[in-house]
């Protein structure tokens, strides 16, 4: 095996990195294959003059990527030919709800098979985030991040110092940062985001005409969930109402027995407190979009099909516009659009 491995002593690339190069490049040309066994770490390191821990590195970096296995007494082995890719990415999301999934989905279909992309969910835990990152640093081409955490109380954070730090030592032509832009970065690493604050305050001023014909405008935001949400959406909320001389209220979320009233319009954010809603409106025979008003935060298919109101990030553009920055080598921030799409409940 060693006539195919090149390590070049004056390049500037690191030799743990030529040596995780050299035979992921021997793979795809079909001059390693499946089961084959490599050298050890001490015959490479031999061979080549290197340090032990070199080797030690790179090994460590093919194993946790698939690519070689180790088995007790006999050595290490090649344990995937397919999948060989030129770019392999590590996509961090912080839960698979419908949406991120849509972005994920559009991600694969867009950056294409010339990519492997691993996936990982985190669940707003920075201690998993962070055990992620540090287990699976320098083992890939790019790294996905979508950072949002929570507290102890249940509050939602962007990032948190800790986290701040583990980011800021991924090299910048390897970080893509979707959804939030709390990094500091001044346009020299790839950021795909939705801004929070600003997108609900003008979704709201679409749709302000219909909007204001309603006496009470109620907004359920989970204050304290598994998964929390940005407090930005608060902020755009209140100033929207204010700023408009609106009377508006807060709801943890729609609770079983709560009250409807003619006139109320509610924005909801989860799925399950939209469900209770809708479901209250037609027992007490309320006319949807009428008596009661209802818009919900983040568009499915679903709601599309019953005619329910959203204001939406669009999630496929999300997804698409990132992977061709990428495939594109192109760095910068772009905006993702957010509408108000109005349909038959308000």
């Amino acid at each position: 095996m060693f006539e195919f491995i090149k390590i070049d002593t004056n390049s500037r690339v690191p030799k743990y990195k030529q040596i995780v190069d050299s035979i992921i490049y021997n793979i795809s040309e079909g001059n390693f294959v499946m089961d084959q066994k490599i050298p050890s770490i001490n015959m490479f390191s031999e061979e080549f003059y290197l340090s032990r821990d070199t080797v030690e590195k790179a090994y460590s970096i093919l194993k946790q990527r698939n690519i070689i296995c180790s088995i007790r007494g006999k050595g290490y082995y090649i344990s995937r030919t397919k999948l060989i890719s030129k770019v392999n990415i590590l996509f961090l999301v912080n839960k698979l709800s419908p949406y991120k999934t849509r972005i994920y989905e559009s991600f694969i279909n867009t950056i294409g098979a010339n990519s492997h992309v691993d996936i990982h969910v985190y669940h707003c835990d920075e201690s998993v985030f962070l055990n992620l990152l540090n287990k699976y640093k320098s083992s890939y081409d790019y790294y996905v991040v979508m950072t949002h955490f929570k507290t102890d109380d249940l509050k939602h954070i962007t990032i948190t110092d800790e986290v701040y730090k583990a980011i800021q030592k991924i090299p910048k032509e390897k970080l893509v940062v979707l959804d939030n832009i709390k990094l500091g970065n001044d346009g020299d690493i790839i950021e795909v985001y939705q801004d929070f604050e600003n997108d609900i305050y003008n979704a709201l001023s679409e749709g302000v005409t219909k909007i204001t014909k309603y006496e009470n405008i109620i907004l359920v935001y989970p204050s304290k969930s598994v998964y929390p949400y940005p407090k930005r959406i608060l902020h755009g909320f209140r100033k929207f109402c204010v700023q408009n001389k609106l009377n508006f209220e807060i709801l943890d979320e729609v609770y079983d027995d709560i009250i409807l009233k003619r006139g109320d319009l509610f924005i909801t954010i989860e799925e399950s407190d939209l469900v209770k809603l809708i479901k209250q409106i037609r027992e007490e025979e309320y006319v949807l979009g009428k008596d009661i008003g209802v818009i919900s935060y983040n568009d499915t298919p679903l709601k599309e099909l019953l005619g329910i109101t959203v204001m939406s990030t669009d999630f496929r553009i999300m997804g698409e516009t990132t992977a061709k920055m990428i495939l594109n080598k192109e760095k910068g921030k772009v905006k993702i659009p957010f509408n108000f799409i109005d349909r038959n409940s308000i």
